[in-house]
């Protein structure tokens, strides 16, 4: 019986050495923002959001502008143009709201899309990397409790991934 345990230790002992030594990790993270596709897709993105903030905040400006053109001429107007007045900037202000929302939307979708291409990319390159050294698993680093650092594939990827896609289509 001890024997059985015994060898049973040493098998499995075997087996996860082996195992381990054909297991490498990689910081997907790092391949989205630090290759050139992927650096590449969220400065276009930035610059984009930016554009957006600052038209909306333009428009914000001009909305409280005319809110504040409404109030003082409150004394001056009937009731119902007031009424009026009040109902149509409220109309202003909504549109807005859906418009910067659809357009914020439409930049996270731009970003997904992108993280989704660039994916699709690294794939077929870490399966060919896997077969030509012998991998026999790779995991994501944020999965890694501890690992030995020489065990990171990611600057290698990165580096074949420059090659492969210098850029990612943004729409």
């Amino acid at each position: 019986m001890k024997q059985l345990i015994f060898i049973t230790i040493v098998l499995l002992t075997y087996s996860f050495s082996s195992f381990a030594d054909s297991s490498y990790f990689i910081d997907f993270t790092k391949v989205l923002n630090s290759s050139k596709s992927g650096a590449q897709a969220q400065k276009k993105l930035q610059e984009k959001f930016k554009s957006e903030s600052s038209k909306f905040d333009k428009l914000t400006k001009d909305i409280r502008k005319e809110e504040s053109e409404i109030i003082n001429q409150k004394k001056v107007l009937s009731p119902e143009e007031y009424q009026k007045k009040v109902k149509a900037l409220r109309k202003k202000v909504a549109d807005l709201q859906k418009s910067k929302q659809n357009s914020f939307n439409s930049i996270s979708k731009s970003r997904n899309d992108a993280k989704k291409e660039l994916l699709k990319a690294v794939n077929p390159i870490l399966k060919k990397y896997m077969e030509d050294n012998k991998i026999r698993l790779i995991l994501n680093k944020e999965t890694v409790v501890l690992g030995d650092s020489t065990l990171e594939i990611t600057d290698q990827i990165i580096a074949i991934l420059n090659k492969e896609l210098p850029s990612v289509k943004i729409n």
